[in-house]
């Protein structure tokens, strides 16, 4: 039991330290942190009943549907609903590369439930595999969730745009990945390519969200150090 625990819990600890530790300017506070981690690892309750109900209705079911809606559209949006109402105007998120831990730990607290009961359910030898596919491409869809809301927040125009994008992408990939798994009999060989792109996407953005970062706190410095500067 001790074993299938840790297993199910390292890979999303590792990645969460990853870009946890990618924040340059301030690391954010680790209550808060922790607290998204726990909010996004108790949504896996409310999502499973619903995804229960939907499939014994048999609503939402079908080749489109439940990879796209059931599951993609379901999972995001309670996730992007977190991050919108505990994180979005909270004191703490003071720089773009913010939004990508934010998005990291709720994603990441999900993948880590999910992760220890399938591990429960299906045996300790899966555990490689899920860290390499669910929870990595979890944590990945939150990090593109992340770097979004960073770019809502902190853009002067078009705030509403990437609010969007926040939800849509993530969904979309979420959809795609769960699509290729779902209907596909040999999944894998679209998969490795599939997982690779997200890879390349979401470091891309984890670079785009620093310099984003580095170019806001120029600018902060600047307005704080423009009235020694002319002399006021």
């Amino acid at each position: 039991m001790l074993g299938i625990v840790t297993a199910g819990i390292a890979p999303g600890l590792a990645l969460l330290s990853y870009f946890y530790l990618k924040d340059q300017y301030g690391s954010e506070p680790l209550s808060i942190v922790f607290k998204i981690f726990v909010s996004g690892a108790l949504l896996v309750f409310p999502i499973m009943f619903i995804q229960y109900v939907l499939r014994e209705e048999n609503v939402l079911q079908g080749l489109f549907f439940e990879p796209y809606i059931t599951m993609g559209l379901l999972e995001e949006f309670f996730k992007w609903f977190i991050l919108f109402y505990m994180v979005y105007q909270h004191v703490s998120f003071d720089e773009p590369y913010d939004g990508v831990v934010y998005g990291a730990s709720v994603s990441l607290g999900f993948a880590t439930i999910e992760n220890i009961f399938y591990l429960f359910a299906n045996g300790l030898e899966y555990a490689l595999g899920r860290a390499l596919l669910p929870v990595s491409s979890h944590a990945l869809f939150g990090v593109i969730m992340g770097y979004y809301f960073g770019k809502s927040k902190f853009s002067v125009d078009s705030k509403y745009k990437w609010l969007s994008l926040s939800l849509f992408i993530p969904v979309l990939l979420h959809g795609s990945y769960n699509y290729i798994l779902i209907t596909l009999e040999d999944w894998l060989l679209l998969m490795i390519p599939f997982m690779i792109f997200l890879w390349y996407l979401g470091l891309k953005k984890v670079k785009k969200a620093r310099i984003m970062s580095a170019n806001h706190f120029k600018k902060e410095q600047l307005v704080f150090e423009k009235p020694f500067i002319s002399g006021k």
